[in-house]
């Protein structure tokens, strides 16, 4: 019978994957895990504009839950709703930089698809990943949404993520994103946010979620 290929886990390092609870970020994970790397989870809700079913969940494969709702609402109060998207992105990236330098992780992943959505245009992706130093890794970059589909089906994470709960990323969405954000103003905008403040509260917030595999029992 045919494994799944691939290293052993944790012989390349480990890194943090970005989980939405969507069907690219599962994908995009065990493509990497497949590579030999050790995965911690970030997932990022929004209570109460989330419902704790989206939260149990993303459960099933996330093991740091980061809370996010004050930095939405600040963003929703104090930035242009075209870059919205954009500058929420970045907060999730900072964070999740933070959260890898504790864990002694060396990457980022995303499930991140060019072209799919109009965060993930070319200068979307410039712009969101340009306040990390860590190297971020898309294994799903240059899939359409048919051969993502088509892995998550295989590896069996397809039901689990079209469960119909919504995600942080989708309770605030823009009518109309800018697709081709500029670095500059995005910078100006972030200029009027207590930026660091925002991620401190986050990460003092986070809740740890140990996943027992093949087994019943979870500690958290």
């Amino acid at each position: 019978q045919p494994g799944a290929g691939g290293l052993p886990v944790g012989i390349n390092g480990r890194a943090v994957s970005l989980l939405s609870g969507g069907i690219d970020s599962p994908v995009a994970s065990w493509m990497i895990a497949k590579r030999g790397v050790a995965l911690e989870m970030v997932h990022f809700f929004s209570y109460p504009y989330t419902s704790p079913e989206a939260k149990e969940k993303v459960l099933e494969l996330a093991k740091l839950l980061t809370p996010f709702t004050a930095i939405q609402e600040e963003l929703r109060r104090s930035c242009p709703e075209e870059l919205f998207t954009v500058i929420m992105r970045r907060f999730m990236m900072r964070i999740s930089e933070a959260v890898a330098k504790r864990c002694g992780a060396k990457a980022l992943v995303t499930g991140e698809c060019l072209g799919q959505v109009a965060s993930q245009t070319m200068d979307a992706m410039m712009v969101t990943g340009s306040v990390v130093d860590l190297p971020i890794l898309r294994p799903c970059v240059g899939m359409d949404k048919e051969e993502i589909v088509q892995i998550a089906r295989k590896i069996g994470t397809f039901e689990t993520s079209i469960l119909p709960y919504e995600d942080c990323c989708t309770v605030f969405t823009p009518k109309h994103p800018k697709t081709k954000p500029v670095l500059a103003q995005v910078e100006a905008e972030e200029q009027k946010l207590d930026v660091e403040g925002l991620i401190a509260r986050a990460i003092a917030n986070t809740e740890k979620t140990q996943i027992r595999y093949y087994e019943d029992e979870q500690q958290r």
